[in-house]
C-alpha cells in the first residue's frame, strides 16, 4: 500500500468563524470562505473541536507533543520546557518513518526546535522539495488571521490586498457578541477580522491547487485548524469557550466520508496519535490525546471530555482550569481574586482592549459624580471585573457566548459536581506543573541558570556501517556531511518561539547503523529542553572519532 501523505494547514486566532460552521457557532458576518466550504464537504467537520490553551504556544506544543501542557511543562506563554524525556515532537516519528517532513514556518513549540524534527524548516519548506516520491509531512502555518494583522494598518492592509470590495465586511453589518461593547473600535476590528479570514481561505486553496497541480490530493489527507479562538477579549487568552473553540476539517478521499459531521467533543492534542495511525505508525504510550479515527478512516470512540488550561499570559500572572462534555463547560479559577484582564503590555495596546479600558475609566467617572455606572452590561463589566467566581457553569448548548453562570443554580448541582470530579482528576493524573512556582521549575531545568547538557554520541565504524548511539534519556541523534559554517542569526521572535539555529547544514535523522560515507561526517545529539551535545566527527577514510569544534550556541 502507498504510504498516505500528510498536509497540515493551520492558522492563527479565529474561532469557527468559517462557513462550514455556519450552523454551528454564531458568526458576525456572511462567512466567504468557499475553499474551505469545499474541503468540509469533501471532509469531515467536527462541530466541538478545541484547543488545550487559549494561545499559541502552549496550544502548539500540546498539538505537536499530543500531551496536556500542564503535563510537560508547557503551560505558559512562552517558556522554554524541558519535557520528560519520552516527548518528542510529532515531526520526528514521520521522519523515523521515512517520512520527508517540512514546517512553513511558524514553530512556537515550547522548546529550541532541534534540527532531528524536520527535514527542512523554514520559510520555503515544501513537500516538493522531497527525493523521489519519499511519503511526505507538510505543515503550513498562515499568521493572515493573526491579532497584529487585525490592529495593524500596514499588515492588515497588506494581507487583504487581494480582495475586492464586495468581498469586504461592512463594519455596520457585523454581529457583535453580547460581552463586547457596540463601539466603533469593536465593529472596525471585528470586520477586519472577518476580511483576514476571508484572505486566508484564498491562501487555503494555493496550498490545496499545488496538491492537485501534483497529482497528490487523492492520497493526501488534509486537516486544516485553529491553534486558538478569536483575538479579543474574553476570547483569545481566555480559558473559556471563544477562547479555545477551533475549527477542525479532515479530507482523506476515500478513508474519511465527504460531508460528514462529528458532534462528539474532541482536543486538537488528538491530532498527534490520529496522524500516526493514520500512517501506520505506532502510537507512543506516553501520548494523552486520542486517535480520532483508523487507517481506513473509520471513526474511533473519543474521550468524553476535553480540557484548557491558562497560565501566565506574558508577565500576567494568572491560572485557569477548565472542562468540556458535550453541553457544558466548567471553569475553576484558582486566583478568583485577580482580573480576567490583568494589565498585559502587548494586547492592552491593541484597540479593542483599550477602548474597554477606555469605558471602563468613563464608569469610573460616573461613579466619581455619585451614579450607578451605565456605560457597559453586567456582561461586558465582567471581563474587566477586579475579581470573578471561583467556579463558572455554562449550558453551552444554549448560550454559547456564556452569559449565564449557573455555579450557584441549585438545579445544576449534580453536573457541577461531575464537572469539578473529573477535572480534579484529570490534574491529578497528568499532574499540574502550573501550581508550581515557576522559578522552581526554571532551576529544575535549568540548575543555575544553565542548560543541562546532551551527551555527545558515542560513534563507531563497525564494518561498513556506522554504529552511534546516546546515552542521553530522549535524546536524538542526527549525522550529516555538510561542514561548519556561519551560523546565522535569529530576529526576537525567531528565538522566542524557537526556530531552528539557522546553521546552514542539512541534518538526517539517525534511526539505525547508515552505511559507512565517502566523506566526512559529523554527529550530534538533542534533547528536547537541553543544551545540544558537542558535535563528534568521523573521518570515514581513517575511521578516526574525535570531537568537533564547540558546537555553536543557541542565539
Amino acid at each position: 500500500m502507498t504510504a498516505t501523505n500528510i498536509v497540515w494547514i493551520s492558522t492563527h486566532d479565529i474561532n469557527q468563524h468559517i462557513g462550514p460552521y455556519a450552523d454551528v457557532w454564531p458568526q458576525p458576518d456572511r462567512p466567504k470562505t468557499p475553499r474551505l466550504d469545499a474541503l468540509a464537504a469533501e471532509g469531515v467537520r467536527f462541530d466541538q473541536a478545541f484547543a488545550a490553551a487559549p494561545v499559541c504556544a502552549p496550544s502548539r506544543a500540546a498539538i505537536m507533543t499530543g500531551c496536556y501542557p500542564i503535563s510537560t511543562g508547557t503551560m505558559h506563554m512562552r517558556t522554554k520546557a524541558a519535557p520528560p524525556s519520552e516527548v518528542r515532537l510529532l515531526s520526528e516519528y514521520f521522519r523515523a518513518a521515512g517520512y520527508y517532513t517540512t514546517n512553513n514556518w511558524f514553530t512556537d513549540f515550547q522548546v529550541e526546535t532541534p534540527p532531528t524534527a524536520f527535514d527542512d524548516c523554514s520559510a520555503t519548506a515544501h513537500w516538493r522539495d522531497r527525493p523521489g516520491d519519499a511519503p511526505f509531512f507538510a505543515a503550513f502555518h498562515s499568521l493572515i488571521t493573526h491579532e497584529s494583522r487585525v490592529y495593524g494598518d500596514d499588515a492588515y492592509s497588506a494581507a487583504t490586498a487581494g480582495l475586492s470590495d464586495d468581498q469586504r465586511c461592512d463594519p455596520e453589518s457585523v454581529a457583535l457578541p453580547p460581552y463586547h461593547p457596540d463601539t466603533p473600535a469593536f465593529r472596525w476590528a471585528w470586520s477586519r477580522y472577518v476580511d483576514l479570514i476571508t484572505a486566508m481561505d484564498a491562501w487555503v486553496g494555493g496550498i490545496l491547487d499545488q496538491l492537485e497541480e501534483d497529482g497528490l490530493a487523492d492520497n493526501t489527507l488534509v486537516v486544516f485548524w485553529s491553534d486558538h479562538g478569536a483575538s479579543f477579549p474574553r476570547a483569545k487568552r481566555w480559558a473559556s469557550e471563544a477562547g479555545l473553540r477551533v475549527p477542525l476539517i479532515a479530507r482523506w478521499p476515500g478513508r474519511l466520508a465527504a460531508g460528514d459531521n462529528r458532534a462528539e467533543v474532541v482536543q486538537l492534542l488528538d491530532l498527534a496519535p490520529t496522524m500516526l495511525e493514520a500512517a501506520g505508525i505506532a502510537i507512543p504510550e506516553h501520548m494523552h490525546g486520542r486517535s480520532l479515527f483508523t487507517a481506513d478512516g473509520t471513526p474511533r470512540p473519543v474521550a468524553p471530555y476535553a480540557y484548557g488550561a491558562r497560565d501566565r499570559m506574558d508577565a500576567q500572572e494568572d491560572a485557569v482550569r477548565t472542562i468540556r462534555d458535550d453541553r457544558f463547560r466548567y471553569t475553576l479559577n484558582l486566583h478568583p481574586d485577580r482580573s480576567g484582564m490583568q494589565y498585559n503590555h502587548y494586547p492592552d495596546h491593541l484597540d479593542t482592549w483599550a477602548d474597554l479600558r477606555r469605558l471602563v475609566h468613563e464608569e469610573g467617572l460616573e461613579l466619581s459624580l455619585g451614579r450607578a455606572p451605565s456605560v457597559l452590561t453586567d456582561l461586558q463589566r465582567s471581563v474587566v471585573a477586579a475579581g470573578r467566581p471561583a467556579e463558572e457553569l455554562y449550558d453551552v448548548g444554549s448560550d454559547p457566548h456564556e452569559t449565564r453562570n449557573l455555579a450557584d443554580d441549585p438545579a445544576y448541582d449534580d453536573v457541577k459536581s461531575r464537572l469539578r470530579d473529573a477535572l480534579a482528576a484529570w490534574r491529578s493524573q497528568y499532574g499540574d506543573l502550573g501550581q508550581l512556582p515557576e522559578r522552581e521549575l526554571l532551576e529544575r531545568w535549568r540548575p543555575g541558570g544553565r542548560l543541562r547538557p546532551t551527551g555527545a554520541p558515542e560513534v563507531r565504524v563497525d564494518g561498513d556501517v556506522v554504529v552511534a548511539i546516546c546515552e542521553t534519556p530522549g535524546g536524538s541523534i542526527a549525522w550529516t556531511t555538510d561542514p561548519p559554517g556561519a551560523v546565522g542569526e535569529r530576529n526576537e521572535l525567531e528565538i522566542q518561539t524557537g526556530s531552528p539555529v539557522p546553521d546552514g547544514r542539512r541534518w538526517n535523522l539517525y534511526t539505525s547503523p547508515i552505511p559507512r560515507p565517502s566523506s566526512t561526517v559529523w554527529f550530534g545529539a538533542w534533547r528536547l529542553g537541553y543544551a545540544p551535545s558537542p558535535q563528534i566527527v568521523l573521518a570515514t577514510d581513517t575511521g578516526e572519532v574525535r570531537p568537533a569544534e564547540a558546537a555553536a550556541e543557541v542565539r
